[in-house]
């Protein structure tokens, strides 16, 4: 039996992962769906103030106070800030980072830092309205086909350096899972970064930015076969 923590991404909710989550409990699996503070159903909480140290700290709170080890540690798009920066305060209790086309920072880095000049103008644009937390950009468009509500994602958490503390080093498995049908993406470089390192395990597929939604099966099978892949070489 493997541990797994799914983390979404900016602006959106443990719910994306609904689809995912009952697979693979339904395959005798642990499954910790958290939601972001001030995100989804938290959005009731949503603050300016809130930064990119609160949402590892929803993370690493969930990992120690469940006593959670040997992990699996899924992050989305935004969510990679955020495992790890897990890693970084809980290295050791964690497996796998499970990078699911999403941001690959290095030590120092905000996403601000990583995001291009669209992204970083949208960032600033879309919370002029509401100082401090951003509207997606399709609702800022009018444009949003999302099955729930999308929250505001706080500035801050986009403009919040990484800091990597050597805890990290202690996570013996990494793997990344680009999406390949809009290449090249935001991701592209992240994927060419470690594509070619050995240490890392690295898988593409031909969905959108939005695999849980357009792959949900796919994406079971290669989170189960992480686990496998893992107790096989154990």
């Amino acid at each position: 039996m493997a541990t797994y923590i799914l983390v979404h991404g900016a602006w959106g909710g443990g719910w994306s992962y609904q689809t995912i989550a009952r697979g693979l409990r339904a395959a005798g699996h642990d499954v910790y769906v958290p939601t972001l503070t001030g995100l989804g159903e938290r959005e009731h909480l949503a603050s300016p103030a809130i930064d990119l140290t609160t949402h590892v700290r929803d993370i690493v709170n969930l990992i120690e106070y469940e006593d959670l080890s040997d992990v699996i540690l899924c992050g989305h798009s935004y969510g990679g800030m955020v495992i790890t920066g897990a890693a970084a305060a809980v290295g050791g209790r964690i497996r796998t980072l499970f990078y699911l086309d999403a941001f690959l920072p290095r030590d120092g880095q905000a996403l601000w830092d990583i995001a291009d000049n669209d992204a970083r103008r949208h960032y600033i644009d879309a919370q002029r309205d509401r100082p401090g937390l951003i509207a997606h950009p399709s609702v800022s468009s009018g444009k949003s086909s999302s099955p729930r509500p999308l929250s505001r994602q706080p500035l801050l958490t986009l403009i919040e350096p990484l800091h990597m503390t050597g805890e990290e080093r202690k996570v013996l498995n990494r793997t990344y899972v680009y999406a390949t049908r809009d290449a090249p993406t935001i991701f592209t470089k992240f994927y060419e970064e470690v594509r070619a390192d050995p240490t890392w395990h690295v898988v593409t597929v031909p969905t959108s930015h939005l695999v849980m939604a357009d792959d949900p099966e796919g994406l079971i099978r290669l989170l189960l076969d992480e686990a496998d892949r893992q107790n096989r070489s154990a």
